[in-house]
């Protein structure tokens, strides 16, 4: 007699095991982060350092107070609270004060990521909310831009390009090649789109992040801010809506966030931040979207796989008679 299929129960999914960890994935973020680091404290010097490496610090140590005081597994040392920290002091720029940056990092970790049930529970990316939260309590601080020391402009404020797009002004001082390569005021991690690209192609081939998600969300909103930014709002063409803010540093390192595995339910959500972050562009107040349309998207993942409910594998096997 041939043995009969065994009942597979609600809940009890198979599982795929391999040798990934989150120590490793991490790990290969940081390393992927490190070219555009470095970037950084060639067009802005020293201070780049300290801004980075003191989120780093300060969410590493979040991290461990928190688990500490609450007798719970130390997972400081897994990388996660690395990458959220270099992540979160590379959406700053340079000029950014101390004090905004370790309170930013302490919200990120305990109130945004800890306080939902530590990685793979938090509602939204930890870096993106932490930068949020400065821009709504403190806009002053981190709107200090200055030209790189490189640029040959004034190194002590210079717009954005997008604040200049905004303001209806002509983009006279930078090229494409600068906004390629990195030479151009913003926060650190969003200049050099080169040194993003090379972190990026590192993190696809260890398939760490999925392409198509990256590829819907930059689509949706060149698209937008092409179709609906000629009418005076937003003027700027599509390469410099590509390269001139930081909209590969979101689609390379912030939409890749592991906020579902269903890909049909990460290809929706990106849609869902590229339309944000398009409007925002258009039609907001702040030249820049990236930040708010990808937070939109992590807050609306639960409804989305709600209603594009991914395929339990596994369910549905009956007994047999």
């Amino acid at each position: 007699m041939r043995n009969k299929p065994t009942e597979v129960a609600h809940g009890l999914s198979p599982h795929i095991r391999d040798r990934v960890t989150t120590k490793g994935i991490m790990s290969d973020v940081t390393i992927a982060l490190t070219p555009a680091f470095l970037g950084s404290i060639y067009f802005f010097g020293i201070q780049s350092v300290i801004v980075v490496l003191t989120c780093v610090a300060a969410c590493v140590f979040a991290e461990y107070i928190w688990q500490s005081l609450r007798k719970e597994q130390i997972t400081a040392g897994d990388f996660s609270a690395v990458v959220t920290g270099m992540l979160l002091g590379m959406n700053f720029p340079v000029t950014t004060p101390i004090w905004v940056l370790v309170i930013a990092s302490f919200f990120s970790i305990i109130v945004v990521k800890q306080m939902f049930g530590g990685i793979g529970q938090n509602f939204a990316n930890p870096a993106l909310m932490g930068r949020a939260l400065v821009v709504l309590l403190w806009p002053g601080t981190i709107s200090q831009y200055v030209a790189t020391n490189h640029g040959g402009l004034d190194a002590t404020s210079s717009a954005t390009v997008l604040s200049l797009i905004k303001g209806g002004k002509e983009i006279v001082d930078y090229s494409y090649w600068d906004m390629f390569i990195g030479n151009i005021p913003g926060a650190l991690g969003e200049t050099s789109k080169l040194l993003l690209l090379l972190g990026f192609i590192y993190l696809c081939f260890r398939k760490i992040v999925s392409l198509t998600t990256s590829i819907t969300y930059i689509i949706t909103v060149v698209a937008i801010t092409f179709i609906f930014g000629q009418d005076g709002f937003f003027t700027g063409d599509i390469l410099t809506n590509l390269l001139g803010g930081g909209l590969l540093y979101g689609a390379f390192f912030m939409i890749t966030d592991y906020a579902s595995v269903a890909p049909r339910v990460k290809v929706t959500l990106a849609l869902i931040a590229g339309i944000v972050t398009g409007i925002i562009r258009v039609w907001g107040i702040y030249p820049e979207g990236v930040c708010f349309g990808i937070l939109v998207a992590n807050c609306l993942s639960g409804l989305v796989e709600w209603i594009l409910p991914p395929h339990i594998y596994g369910v549905g096997l009956k007994k047999e008679k």
